[in-house]
């Protein structure tokens, strides 16, 4: 009788809770922000520094630059620094702009946030003087440079695709760019709290595009007239 009865009992049904952690709310704009912020710099830092030689070849101002004893590399430095501080500035409105009108947390370390952001603003902008190598013509480097900004900003950052859900070929392409590894060290640092133990990835992905992108813009530089 009794295991007649345990056979017929029919078993309680289990409750599942899902538990959201960093956007109980379900809020678009905690999502969107920080990878609208990662966008914004991405785009203004290439398209800031994309001019730079292009407009003093055109302006015929590299004869004067090649007569100083200066190197290549300060060169670059000379020109890259200026716009790092005003790209720093432009990432602070930005993030100020987000969590006061958008209500957007920082729940990590502003220290962490603040060096991952001017290792990204860093390669943003060498990657536009590189671009600015290139280009024979200032026309010719605003389109380089919104090409290679707008299309990975919006498609390859995770800003508004996941990358996990890409094909292999598309996250191989995305892993090239910064601003795939700014985005996540973003939503890392302001949402999830991460330091940099967590985001080490990131910070190793930000700081390898750094080097690269300076020293292909310093080695393009020639000290001679095209």
């Amino acid at each position: 009788r009794r295991r007649s009865a345990g056979i017929g009992a029919v078993a309680a049904p289990l409750a599942a809770r899902v538990r959201l952690l960093f956007n109980p709310a379900l809020r678009s704009a905690v999502f969107f922000v920080p990878g609208l912020m990662a966008f914004v710099l991405y785009v203004a830092g290439i398209l800031l520094t994309a001019l730079t030689i292009a407009r003093e070849q055109e302006r015929g101002n590299l004869e004067q630059l090649f007569a100083t004893p200066v190197g290549r590399l300060e060169v670059m430095l000379g020109k890259l620094l200026p716009y790092l501080a005003l790209g720093a500035l432009q990432a602070l409105l930005v993030l100020a702009f987000g969590m006061s009108v958008f209500d957007v947390p920082l729940r990590g370390s502003l220290g962490v946030l603040a060096l991952g952001t001017l290792l990204f603003l860093a390669g943003a902008l060498a990657q536009g003087l590189f671009i600015s190598t290139v280009a024979g013509s200032q026309q010719v480097a605003t389109q380089i440079g919104a090409i290679s900004s707008l299309l990975p900003g919006i498609l390859l950052s995770g800003f508004v695709f996941p990358i996990d859900h890409m094909p292999a070929l598309l996250r191989w392409i995305a892993s090239v760019f910064p601003v795939r590894y700014y985005v996540d060290l973003l939503r890392g640092v302001m949402l999830r709290g991460n330091g940099i133990g967590a985001l080490w990835g990131d910070f190793l992905g930000l700081g390898l595009f750094c080097l690269v992108a300076v020293a292909l813009a310093t080695l393009r530089f020639r000290r001679r007239l095209t």
